[in-house]
C-alpha cells in the first residue's frame, strides 16, 4: 500500500454499497458479499457458508475470497486453516485483476498465515486510511487488535474513521459498536456506554453492542443493572457462538453477587455442550467460568472430565496461548497430567524454534500461568504467586479482554491468600477494590487478608461491606 495520491488507483470495476472500489463488476456478487459479512458483523448466519455460494457461482470474485480468509483467521484455530490457507491462495491467483484495496488485504492475509499477526494490523490499517468506509477492514483490525491484547488499537483504529462515518452510511451501527467495546478497554466507561446504546437504538440484535455496554457493567461492578440489561436483550443474541459468550458476561455478573446456583445453570444451560463441535468460543468460557468457580472452592462434579475431553485433541496446537491456558485449566482441574506436559512440552519447543507473533504471548504470559495453574491445584501456592506476580502488569500480551484476563489477578491474589502472604494479598485485593468498589467479592478478599493479618476490626468492617454489597 502507498500512501502517494495515486495509491487509490483501480482496476475497472463497482462500488459497494458504502462507496469502496471492488474490482469485480457483478452487482450480485457484491451484494452477496455484503449479505456474508452481515452475517459476520451481527452474528447471525453462517457467514462462511454463505460467502461459500456466493463463490460458487462468481469464483472469480476476489473479494469474496478475501472476505473469507480474513474472517477465518478470527477463529484462531488449526481446524479452519487449511480453508483459510486456500482462500488466500485463491485470492492470489486472481491478483492480477485486484485493484489497490484488494491486493492490501491479500498482503494483510499473506502476512497473517506467516504468523506476523502485527504485519497483517498494520497492512489492513493501510487500507483502512485510504478506504476509511472500508467495514472489513475495520472490523479485522479492531477485532484482532482485541486478539494480541492491543487495548489501544482496539479504540484508536475506530477513532481515526469515525468521523467520516453516520447514520447514512450503511454498518454505522456495528462501528457504534467497535468503538463502544475499544473505549470501555480504554476505561472510558461513560462514552462507551452511550455510544453502545446508541448502536443498540438502531439495531437493538447487535449482540457486538450488547457485549460493549455488558462490559461496561461489568467492570463497574454493577451487577444488578448488568443482569437486568442482558436479561432485556437476550431474545436479540442469535444463535452463535457469540451468545454463548454473552451468557458468559452473565455468568460473571450472578458469580460476583454470589448467586452460585444460578452461575451452575447458565453453565449447564448454556456453555455445557457435548461431542467436539471444534468451536473454541464455547470452550474458552466454559474454562474460564469453572475456573473462577475453582477459586471459589465451589464443587463443580464432573464437569471438568466433559470439558478437557473436549480441549484433549488440541493440547499441543500452540496456535493462541489464550486457548492454551484455557485448556490447562480444564487439564489442570480433571487430574490430566500427560496431557499437561503434552502442552507444556509443545510450547516450550515452540517457543524456542518459532518466530511468529504468539511466541512472545506464550513465553511471558501463557507459560507462566499454565506452571501457575498446576501449582495453584497441586497446593503449592506460593510458587503460584512466584510465576503471576512479576507478569501481572502485562498480562494483555495474553489477548482478549480485562475481563476474561481478570482470572489471571484473581488466581493470583487467591494463591496469595492461600499461601498466607496476607501483606500482599491485602495489597492485591486494595488494587481491585480501587478499581471495582462495588464488587462483594473484591471486599470479601480484603476481610480475608485483614484476618489473616490479625486485624479482626478491619476484617469486619471489610465484611460487613461485602454482605452490605451482597444484600443489596
Amino acid at each position: 500500500m502507498s500512501g502517494s495520491d495515486d495509491a487509490k488507483s483501480t482496476t475497472p470495476g463497482s462500488l459497494d454499497c458504502r462507496g469502496v472500489p471492488v474490482s469485480y463488476a457483478h452487482r450480485g456478487a457484491i451484494e452477496g458479499l455484503e449479505r456474508a459479512h452481515e452475517c459476520a458483523l451481527a452474528f447471525r448466519g453462517d457467514a462462511i457458508a454463505a460467502i461459500d455460494l456466493v463463490l460458487a457461482e462468481h469464483p472469480d470474485f476476489i473479494m469474496g475470497h478475501l472476505f473469507k480468509a480474513g474472517w477465518l483467521s478470527q477463529a484462531m484455530e488449526t481446524r479452519i486453516y487449511d480453508d483459510m490457507v486456500a482462500a488466500v491462495a485463491a485470492a492470489e491467483a486472481l491478483s492480477g485483476g485486484a485493484n489497490d484495496r484488494e491486493r492490501g488485504h491479500l498482503a494483510a492475509m499473506q502476512s497473517w498465515l506467516r504468523g506476523d499477526f502485527f504485519g497483517a494490523v498494520q497492512t489492513w490499517e493501510a487500507v483502512l486510511t485510504l478506504y476509511p468506509k472500508d467495514l472489513l477492514a475495520l472490523q479485522l483490525v479492531h477485532l484482532t487488535h482485541v486478539l494480541l491484547g492491543d487495548v489501544v488499537g482496539q479504540r484508536d483504529v475506530v477513532a481515526r474513521v469515525f468521523n467520516l462515518w453516520d447514520e447514512n452510511v450503511p454498518g454505522y451501527e456495528f462501528v457504534l459498536g467497535f468503538y463502544a467495546f475499544g473505549l470501555e478497554e480504554n476505561r472510558d466507561y461513560f462514552k462507551a456506554e452511550e455510544l453502545g446504546r446508541q448502536a443498540l437504538a438502531l439495531r437493538p440484535d447487535n449482540p457486538y453492542a450488547v457485549h460493549a455496554v455488558g462490559h461496561v457493567m461489568e467492570m463497574n461492578g454493577r451487577q444488578s443493572g448488568g443482569i437486568r440489561f442482558m436479561a432485556e436483550y437476550v431474545g436479540a443474541w442469535g444463535t452463535s457462538n457469540f451468545a454463548n459468550h454473552l451468557w458468559w458476561h452473565t455468568a460473571l455478573f450472578h458469580l460476583d453477587a454470589g448467586n452460585i446456583d444460578e452461575v451452575l445453570s447458565i453453565y449447564d444451560t448454556h456453555l455445557r455442550s457435548g461431542g467436539q463441535t471444534g468451536d473454541k468460543y464455547e470452550e474458552l468460557d466454559a474454562s474460564a467460568l469453572l475456573w473462577r468457580l475453582k477459586l471459589l472452592d465451589v464443587d463443580t462434579g464432573e464437569r471438568w472430565k466433559a470439558l478437557a475431553d473436549r480441549w484433549e485433541p488440541t493440547a499441543q496446537d500452540t496456535l493462541y496461548a489464550f486457548n492454551d491456558v484455557h485448556a490447562m485449566m480444564t487439564f489442570v482441574s480433571d487430574e490430566r497430567r500427560q496431557a499437561q506436559e503434552a502442552l507444556l512440552s509443545a510450547n516450550e519447543r515452540y517457543v524456542g524454534s518459532a518466530s511468529d507473533a504468539n511466541v512472545a504471548m506464550s513465553r511471558e504470559i501463557g507459560l507462566p500461568f499454565c506452571q501457575a495453574m498446576q501449582d495453584f491445584h497441586r497446593g503449592r501456592y506460593g510458587a503460584c504467586v512466584d510465576h503471576l506476580l512479576p507478569v501481572r502488569y502485562r498480562t494483555h500480551r495474553l489477548g482478549g479482554s480485562f475481563a476474561q484476563r481478570d482470572v489471571i489477578g484473581w488466581t493470583l491474589l487467591e494463591a496469595a491468600l492461600r499461601a498466607r502472604r496476607f501483606d500482599l494479598a491485602l495489597a492485591l485485593a486494595n488494587e481491585r477494590c480501587a478499581l471495582k468498589p462495588s464488587s462483594p467479592q473484591n471486599w470479601l478478599h480484603v476481610a480475608r487478608a485483614f484476618k489473616g493479618l490479625g486485624d479482626r476490626n478491619n476484617a469486619e468492617r471489610a465484611s460487613a461491606r461485602a454482605q452490605s454489597l451482597l444484600a443489596a
